[in-house]
């Protein structure tokens, strides 16, 4: 093909992805329809994140996947009355080439998605409060602005702070701006007068207390409220039930371990989750990004015993300059010095998934990163397998099965930590680091993890879960 004709195919792709934007907008705000393309989410995104997401179905189904692809999937679903749902245009583009035997897309797609036609009902609006606005109490902010409009009726209403106000403008910008995830996709304003930020339209009141049984949310207009506490604070029954004596207040959702509650983590034990849990941890970072492969290695092949080995970026607990810190090596400069120390990780995996209990040790090393960590697991399988059938199984689970969201799955020979930042996934598995042993009874997986942003999103996929506002997502997958 000639460098015109290259040039020509890559204006007409652009050019249906321009047309794309305006239908997935639709959809979104109009029907509460969110699209995605193999997993990766294209509402409110560019031309160039639009053309990214389908080559990515090149590393998955070995051809790379064309907006003229998925383009007339869109137009078909703009002329049906859809509602309330998540929907995959890549998939259908894919399973249309593949099954339709002769049918319109017409056709297709009312037999792939009748059970996202629009049955004219609501889902009730819930109203979210963030006890606490750190590293990850501003991601859950960011995700909570991005999915407002798209049928799952989180409310963002307010944030709580210690002190005694005068810093919104302070607040505000630590919002509008991360070294780290790059600056907010929108427009913040402060309103000082009602003690408000105001990002993407949403007004987020800012309530300024030291304790959360004070607290009355009733007079903000709050009420039945789940408050995620991203503080750390409190990680007990007794400590997380001080939010519940506030006034306006439901549900507690802890972004950490927790003690004497569920620690749920998404796609493997949120089975366990009953209308009486008023409280629940959304469990560690690590925790989530290694407890979904395990569950899968674990499915396939069982797993005899093991170590997890967390190569973790530097949180904010440590010292910048060496100084004195309550944890040992913790106290030492943490840009410049790799840090060993203990994780709870490998013991907490038990509590999602009880048939590990007992079968998996654990250390981690801080090193000089800011974000983007890798759980390095090395299993004693009790049935033997290879490399590349243990990375085909990860890889389709990563695709087609109930853990698709919680795994992901990357074969780039140059991937590097930064290349994470962002993912949503709770774990991506490096395909071309997985060793296996020669026996076949023993392998060793990479796992990647965004620690701030991927684990912001399994405490999202938690939220949706109490609040009966997780999106059906089509095309269903056995």
């Amino acid at each position: 093909m000639s460098q015109e004709q290259v040039f020509a195919e890559w204006k007409e792709r652009e050019a249906v992805a321009e047309a794309m934007i305006p239908v997935i907008g639709r959809l979104y705000r109009d029907r509460e329809v969110e699209t995605s393309v193999f997993g990766k989410i294209v509402v409110k995104r560019s031309v160039i994140n639009i053309l990214k997401a389908h080559r990515f179905a090149r590393q998955i189904e070995g051809e790379e996947l064309s907006p003229l692809d998925t383009y007339p999937v869109l137009q078909a679903m703009d002329k049906m009355d859809l509602g309330h749902s998540h929907i995959d245009i890549g998939k259908l583009a894919v399973k249309f080439k593949r099954e339709a035997n002769g049918q319109s897309m017409e056709e297709f797609l009312n037999k792939e998605l009748a059970g996202a036609l629009n049955n004219g009902e609501e889902a009730p609006a819930t109203d979210v409060v963030l006890y606490g606005f750190g590293r990850i109490g501003r991601l859950l902010a960011r995700l909570l602005i991005e999915k407002t409009g798209g049928g799952q009726n989180l409310r963002l209403r307010a944030i709580v702070v210690r002190g005694q106000g005068g810093d919104l403008e302070k607040r505000a910008s630590l919002l509008r701006r991360d070294s780290v995830h790059g600056s907010f996709l929108g427009t913040i304003t402060v309103d000082e007068e009602n003690s408000a930020i105001v990002a993407n339209g949403n007004v987020i009141k800012v309530i300024y207390s030291d304790a959360p049984d004070t607290i009355d949310y009733t007079a903000y207009g709050i009420s039945n409220a789940v408050v995620i506490d991203n503080t750390g604070k409190w990680r007990d029954h007794d400590g997380l039930s001080l939010h519940l004596r506030a006034n306006g207040v439901s549900r507690v959702i802890l972004t950490a371990p927790g003690k004497g509650v569920k620690n749920i983590v998404m796609g493997v034990n949120n089975g366990d989750v009953t209308p009486e849990d008023v409280i629940l941890s959304a469990a560690s970072c690590t925790t989530n990004a290694i407890t979904p492969v395990l569950k899968a290695v674990n499915d396939k092949y069982g797993v005899k015993n093991g170590h997890v080995e967390t190569v973790h970026a530097y949180t904010n607990d440590q010292n910048l300059i060496d100084n004195y810190h309550k944890g040992d090596r913790r106290g030492r400069a943490a840009g410049l010095n790799m840090v060993l120390t203990e994780t709870g990780a490998a013991k907490a995996v038990a509590k999602a998934l009880p048939e590990m209990e007992g079968k998996l040790t654990g250390n981690a090393i801080r090193v000089p990163t800011p974000n983007v960590s890798m759980a390095i697991l090395n299993l004693n399988l009790e049935k033997a397998t290879t490399k590349d059938e243990i990375n085909t199984y990860l890889r389709d689970a990563a695709l087609h099965s109930k853990l698709q969201k919680q795994i992901d799955y990357s074969n780039s020979p140059e991937a590097v930590s930064t290349d994470f930042v962002g993912s949503r996934a709770a774990g991506i598995v490096d395909g071309l680091a997985t060793i296996v042993s020669g026996a076949g009874d023993s392998c060793v997986l990479y796992v990647w993890y965004d620690n701030e942003f991927g684990y912001s999103c399994q405490v999202v996929r938690l939220l949706q879960q109490v609040t009966r506002s997780t999106l059906q997502a089509y095309p269903i997958e056995g």
